[in-house]
């Protein structure tokens, strides 16, 4: 079962919604067998006989609750050793307003209003046999055409001299076009394809004039029909594309009989399902070998991003709509509103936070229409969307992700609403731009002016100021140009000073950051100037793993934070899916006064002076869970020498149980003996050469941390 089925099958099960029948009607959304679920109603399936309860063995544990917190009853639940004992992979609660599940294996959690949980159909995916990555990856337009791309791309390098950046860029702006033409010809943008057959039809095989056709080809589809003069039948049936995207004449690179084929292969997929959340992260590796490894699984997570743009502005928009469903004069003002509202993501990437806050305006807009049984069109404003990314092919992924969201939106319009504006020709998208966001005036960007809400969201890069390169040095000398201290800043704080610049009464900032911009040193080093000019925290998510779906990513200790000029409006920090309306968020994400604790350099008591610990700058190589080293020693049991329990911040508070590589010179002959160490240094040694300046003077011993203070012991 499909996706697309399943969800088709939940917006059927809502709109006909019984509460008797709901978690029955659910498990059938998945394609669980009828005689399962039908045994189950009777009882013979039911683990529990408890009313309210449904308690499939291995499937789900499921509880109607009434009058309790809903929180307090799942984490109940999931402590329960009876429940356990029968594995089920969903727990599910709810009291008909509100839906909370955890996935079991993954320990995931969902926390959603009922009436919403269509859009996370994605949740309850092994229901279906199908595990979510799993999905990400069998998407027809995902791996199997990046994989195509890669090897064109890689055909397209190894037959035409690339070396300087104007062709580099014209092969990524190549890239794109070759990317849109595949789409439109599989989604009524083009004829049923026109494009693939073209080429498969009228040029050479040996791929000998395919530039010159293709140059023709781009050149008449940034031309009005009106204005065509003399072309063949083939090409007056393209249509009148616009947009920029094809407007000004780019280098194209030669093709052979091998990288035609694999053009031709390329426009046999099914490319109408992409999915343009993920679609540009996933494009990116095409250009970037190095990223290979984790083709197609390499991005952030819609779940991750509504974390960021529900509390940013997307929870005040939905409050409004529902507070306004039976006011004409309301709705209409909220969708004036919404027509002003522009989106700017300083490090956009390709653009997966301004794809998914598009979406949902565009999605919100037309639940609007539909309250006021409006059939009137509102053509979208990509000018509304503005970006900011420093890799040129990146932001030229992220502008066609636009259109392809754009078009697909167009189609949900036009099926609630029976009609739709033609998505061709194509806006112009001309606000995403390729800069360094440290360098640039955001404001000449994304202007500024007194009737627009800006909302400026993103995930920032994070290095520490250990880890930076020369030219993130450079670019925080450049922003922190005039500070006292900011040498141990991590970078993503560049984005936070530059914002709290930018804000105004009517803008307001969310970013994921490093939950390490709020504790310790840097606390007093960022944040008094952040927070001047009546700058105010208001809202946080603290603490929680920040992670995407590449293979082996442990992900990182992220908090998000969003800030705006100072309000009588409620502030809120959220901790463990739990949120909490507090006084004040000071810089250390805690409900307590704005202070800032400086950093002394002798103690305060008559204890020892503490140092500076042992520094490892290894990427996590020489790190290791008590699982990985037991599985090391179990199958080398000499290895145990080489191996020291870790205690740190994150140890001690949590109680996680960490080991490190701990290989002196004397035992290096024995550690390179063992395969999974022998790869782990290879690994430290390849992150510190490519690495930060503090990694080089350790280049030479990959096989310890970097930097090592040892106590002695004290008899």
């Amino acid at each position: 079962m499909t996706i697309e089925q399943i969800e088709k099958n939940i917006s059927e099960m809502m709109e006909n919604f019984r509460k008797e029948n709901f978690i029955f009607d659910l498990l059938l959304s998945y394609g669980l067998p009828k005689t399962t679920i039908t045994l189950l109603k009777r009882g013979r399936h039911n683990l529990s006989k408890k009313e309210g309860v449904t308690f499939l063995k291995k499937k789900l544990y499921f509880e109607e609750v009434a009058g309790r917190d809903l929180h307090i009853v799942i984490d109940a639940i999931e402590k329960d050793n009876t429940i356990k004992r029968h594995n089920p992979r969903f727990i599910v609660i709810t009291d008909y307003k509100t839906l909370l599940a955890t996935d079991t294996k993954t320990n995931d959690r969902l926390d959603v209003p009922l009436k919403e949980l269509v859009k996370h159909g994605d949740f309850f995916l092994p229901w279906a046999g199908i595990e979510k990555h799993k999905y990400i990856s069998e998407n027809p337009a995902d791996r199997k055409a990046a994989e195509k791309m890669a090897k064109l791309y890689d055909e397209i390098m190894a037959d035409n001299e690339i070396l300087d950046k104007d062709k580099i860029h014209d092969l990524n702006v190549f890239l794109v076009r070759l990317l849109f033409c595949f789409f439109a010809e599989d989604t009524k943008i083009f004829n049923d394809k026109i494009f693939t057959t073209a080429i498969s039809s009228h040029t050479q095989e040996d791929g000998s004039d395919l530039h010159s056709y293709l140059e023709k080809l781009y050149a008449v589809l940034d031309t009005k029909k009106e204005n065509r003069v003399d072309l063949p039948v083939y090409f007056e049936k393209f249509p009148y594309v616009n947009g920029e995207l094809f407007r000004e004449k780019r280098w194209i690179p030669k093709f052979t009989k091998h990288s035609r084929k694999i053009i031709i292969e390329c426009g046999e997929l099914d490319w109408s399902r992409i999915n343009p959340d993920i679609f540009g992260s996933m494009m990116q590796a095409v250009v970037h070998p190095g990223e290979r490894s984790s083709l197609g699984m390499h991005y952030t997570s819609v779940p991750n991003i509504m974390k960021v743009i529900e509390p940013l502005f997307l929870n005040d928009l939905k409050e409004e709509f529902e507070k306004n469903r039976e006011s004409k004069k309301g709705l209409m003002k909220l969708l004036s509103r919404l027509h002003k509202i522009k989106i700017f993501d300083p490090a956009c990437g390709s653009g997966n936070f301004i794809i998914i806050s598009y979406k949902e305006l565009r999605r919100l807009e037309m639940d609007i229409l539909k309250e006021l049984k409006s059939t009137a069109y509102f053509p979208s404003n990509l000018k509304n969307l503005y970006g900011i990314e420093i890799d040129d092919f990146a932001h030229q992924i992220a502008k066609l992700s636009l259109y392809i969201a754009e078009h697909q939106l167009n189609l949900e319009f036009q099926e609630r609403f029976g009609r739709v504006n033609p998505t061709l020709p194509l806006q112009t998208c001309g606000n995403i731009i390729c800069d360094n966001a440290t360098r640039i005036d955001w404001e000449k960007v994304c202007p500024k002016k007194e009737d627009n809400e800006i909302y400026i969201l993103g995930n920032p890069p994070y290095q520490g100021g250990k880890l930076q390169n020369t030219d993130q040095k450079s670019d925080m000398d450049y922003v922190f140009d005039g500070f006292e201290k900011y040498s141990n800043l991590d970078y993503v704080s560049c984005w936070f000073y530059k914002a709290s610049k930018y804000l105004s009464s009517n803008i307001k900032v969310a970013f994921v950051t490093t939950n390490s911009i709020s504790q310790g040193t840097q606390v007093n080093d960022l944040w008094p100037y952040v927070l001047k000019n009546n700058i105010e925290i208001y809202f946080a998510t603290k603490d929680f793993l920040w992670s995407n779906n590449a293979k082996h990513n442990a992900g990182v200790m992220c908090s998000i934070i969003g800030l705006r000029k100072i309000s009588d409006k409620p502030k809120y920090i959220s901790t463990n899916n739990f949120k909490k309306r507090v006084a004040n968020i000071n810089a250390y994400l805690l409900d307590a006064p704005n202070i800032f604790i400086e950093k002394r350099t002798t103690p305060l008591s008559k204890l020892p002076e503490m140092n500076q610990g042992n520094i490892p700058l290894e990427n996590g190589h020489l790190r290791l869970s008590g699982d990985e080293k037991n599985k090391i020693v179990k199958e080398f049991p000499e290895s145990h020498k080489l191996f020291v329990k870790v205690s740190g911040s994150q140890e001690l508070i949590n109680g996680i149980e960490r080991w490190c590589l701990w290989i002196s010179d004397k035992n290096l002959k024995l550690a390179l003996s063992i395969k999974p160490i022998r790869d782990r240094i290879e690994l430290v040694k390849k992150f510190r050469e490519k690495g930060a300046e503090n990694a080089k003077a350790c280049l030479n011993r990959p096989h310890q941390f970097c930097m090592l203070n040892t106590a002695k012991k004290i008899l």
